[in-house]
């Protein structure tokens, strides 16, 4: 068992929304140092605005992808969990650079840490490598189809680390989470997910829009089990070489998230406007966590309906209007502008 209290951790991606929540959990783990590595680019200092505030954090905001900063930091750290990654809209309409980023730089980092002689290195993967799913639910061993540039270089990412654990015995684990849902998640930009893009529209007086009939699904869990799987994954020698899903073991099709997000807000005159599929739109998510559960003994504890509620009240009561939130959706965010529309 890999304890963490007194140990050095690096979190790249620290800033984001899974990163930040990671830190703050790291933080009850004891570490003698967290040291946060992130551009800003999708993250920002307000996720980190509580944990900043511990003593133990820094924030480096620099791109994982500059080795010479890399290298100096990797010299004094024990564990690495890397997050840092550019998301699956962001893939579609710029996919050398999403490549660049979740697949060329894992492997930079991943041999940049081996040099150093890190400890522990936990490459945090995503449900997006399978693809739709063939069976369900899916365990480690589905076939692996990703949709999207995103999910095919989060599989190249994945399977660079693990030939750094079959080549060199390198200790390594990959996680995939699956979809992660709660305060601090992206509505705006091609970062802008499904659930808090929704919970926007209905703050804003505006319908959910549903891309498709609505029936695809996925396996939302909540952030806090993610962070709390990701760190249970770190703690494990069991899992050094191993490959595991992180997931609630539940699917929600879109069709019943918009139905609970009305319901939470008590908006009853309003309906859902269906409109065409979007491109690299996986069909269904549900996560086989038993491999998980054996090595690590985490289980998911949040449920879905509770997770929802809070983040309705976190973005209702979080102090931007509704209408300036609503500015900042994009709802075709797979394509940029001046860029020709599929």
């Amino acid at each position: 068992m890999t304890r963490l209290e007194g140990t050095r951790v690096l979190v790249t991606g620290g800033a984001g929304f899974i990163g930040s929540h990671l830190v703050d959990a790291l933080l009850q783990q004891g570490p003698a140092d967290v040291v946060v590595v992130d551009d800003l680019a999708t993250g920002s200092r307000e996720n980190l605005a509580g944990a900043l505030r511990d003593p133990r954090v820094r924030l480096v905001e620099r791109d994982a992808r500059d080795l010479d900063v890399m290298d100096d930091l990797l010299g004094a750290t024990d564990v690495v969990f890397h997050l840092a990654c550019l998301g699956v809209r962001h893939s579609l309409h710029d996919p050398r650079e999403n490549h660049e980023v979740n697949a060329t730089m894992t492997l930079e980092l991943l041999e940049s840490a081996r040099r150093a002689g890190i400890r522990r290195f936990v490459h945090v993967s995503s449900s997006e490598v399978y693809g739709s799913a063939q069976y369900a639910p899916m365990d480690e061993g589905h076939p692996t189809f990703p949709e999207t540039v995103y999910g095919a270089a989060k599989l190249a990412g994945e399977a660079y680390a693990r030939a750094a654990f079959r080549t060199h015995g390198f200790p390594v684990s990959v996680v995939r989470p699956f979809n992660a849902y709660g305060l601090r998640s992206h509505f705006e930009g091609d970062s802008g997910e499904v659930l808090p893009r929704t919970i926007v529209r209905v703050l804003a007086g505006e319908p959910p829009l549903i891309y498709g009939d609505g029936e695809q699904s996925r396996d939302f869990t909540h952030v806090t089990d993610t962070a709390r799987g990701i760190i249970a994954v770190a703690e494990s020698d069991d899992a050094i070489g191993r490959t595991l899903n992180v997931g609630s073991g539940a699917d929600v099709t879109i069709n019943d998230l918009a139905r609970i997000v009305l319901s939470v807000a008590g908006a009853t005159g309003l309906s859902p406007i269906h409109l065409e599929p979007r491109p690299g739109d996986v069909r269904r998510l549900l996560a086989d966590s038993t491999a998980m559960r054996r090595l690590t003994g985490f289980s998911p504890r949040v449920a879905f309906a509770d997770g929802v509620r809070e983040l309705f009240e976190g973005m209702r009561d979080g102090g931007l209007p509704p209408e300036a939130m609503l500015a900042q959706v994009e709802e075709r965010n797979w394509v940029q502008e001046g860029v020709p529309r599929a």
